[in-house]
C-alpha cells in the first residue's frame, strides 16, 4: 500500500489507564471514617458554639414546660467541656452523657478494627444491657429532680 505510513496501518489503541481500584479495606473503612467525621463535625460545632450562652441553641422541651430535667438535660454544656478538656466540669453538667461518648468510642474502635480484620460489625447486646441502662437513666433523671439531687442539675 502505497503512501500509508507504517504506523497507521496499525495502529495501537492509546487508551487511558482505569484508576486503581479501592482497596477492600479502605471501602470496609469507609462508614466507620465517615462515621467519625460526622461525630467530629458536631462536637467540633458544640466546641465553637457555647452552649452556656443563650440563644444559640433551643431549650429542652422538658424543662421549659414542666421544669423537670430530662437525661439529656446539660447534655451540650457536657459536650462543650470535652472538647475543651474540662472533664470534671462535663461530669457535673451530664456524667451519663460523659459515659455514652466514651461508650460510643470504645464501640467505635472495635467496629473499626474488625472492619479493618474483614470481619462484620456485631452488636448483641442481652435484652438485660437495655433494661439496666434504661433503670440508670430513669434513676439519674429521678434523683436529679428531687431536692437533694441538686447537684446533679447541669
Amino acid at each position: 500500500m502505497r503512501g500509508v505510513d507504517a504506523d497507521t496501518r496499525n495502529p495501537t489503541p492509546r487508551t487511558t489507564p482505569a484508576p486503581p481500584a479501592p482497596s477492600r479495606a479502605a471501602v470496609r473503612l469507609a462508614l466507620p471514617a465517615a462515621v467519625l467525621a460526622a461525630v467530629a463535625g458536631a462536637f467540633a460545632y458544640v466546641g465553637t458554639v457555647d452552649p452556656n450562652e443563650p440563644g444559640h441553641y433551643p431549650a429542652c422541651p422538658l424543662l421549659r414546660l414542666t421544669g423537670l430535667y430530662c437525661p439529656g438535660c446539660g447534655g451540650l454544656r457536657s459536650a462543650h467541656a470535652v472538647v475543651h478538656g474540662d472533664v470534671l466540669t462535663a461530669l457535673q453538667a451530664n456524667a451519663p452523657a460523659v459515659l455514652g461518648y466514651a461508650g460510643f468510642a470504645v464501640l467505635w474502635t472495635v467496629w473499626v478494627v474488625r472492619a479493618a480484620r474483614g470481619r462484620p460489625p456485631r452488636l448483641d447486646p442481652a435484652p438485660w444491657h437495655a433494661w439496666t441502662l434504661g433503670a440508670l437513666l430513669l434513676v439519674f433523671t429521678v434523683v436529679r429532680n428531687l431536692p437533694f439531687g441538686g447537684w446533679l442539675h447541669p
